[in-house]
């Protein structure tokens, strides 16, 4: 399997719950199990169903961050010389040639991305765009509303 680029602060939260999962949810939902065992019967105890349906969960949401830290090629962006140019990890001031606006997206791994935050997916269009360009250069990111052109302001390693 091919690596998967990831920040260190996306390394570091798929940690953090993957720690959450194992030290604090197993356990818990382990004892839920064994109480509702306690009720009797398993075949009518919803308590029971429900709590096999979230060990389900939890076991499979380990099995997978386990998969993807495996996977993980961790980028430090503030290790790399600064250069000017778009990579991973970097993030980027776009200005819209046409209005003038000013927009900031930090280029990050797929499980990481939060357009809401201004975290945007690698395979994300804007990142296909933007990757490898320049300070200075004019990028056209193709959008469902049209074509989209923007001016790179400045490229951060933050």
């Amino acid at each position: 399997m091919s690596k998967v680029p990831m920040t260190v602060s996306g390394e570091r939260r798929l940690r953090e719950e993957l720690d959450r999962l194992k030290r604090i949810e197993r356990p818990r939902i382990t004892q839920a199990i064994a109480e509702a065992r306690e009720h009797g019967d398993l075949k009518e105890n919803a308590e029971y169903h429900a709590a096999r349906e979230q060990q389900s969960f939890a076991e499979g949401r380990i099995q997978d961050i386990e998969g993807k830290l495996g996977n993980a090629q961790v980028i430090d962006v503030t290790t790399i010389p600064r250069t000017g140019k778009v990579i991973f990890g970097t993030t980027v001031e776009l200005i819209n040639v046409d209005t003038d606006a000013t927009v900031t997206y930090r280029i990050v791994g797929e499980d990481e991305a939060d357009v809401k935050n201004n975290l945007i997916s690698v395979g994300s269009p804007i990142a296909r765009a933007l990757i490898g360009k320049e300070e200075g250069d004019i990028v056209v990111v193709r959008a469902p509303a049209g074509d989209i052109e923007y001016e790179i302001g400045e490229v951060l390693h933050i």
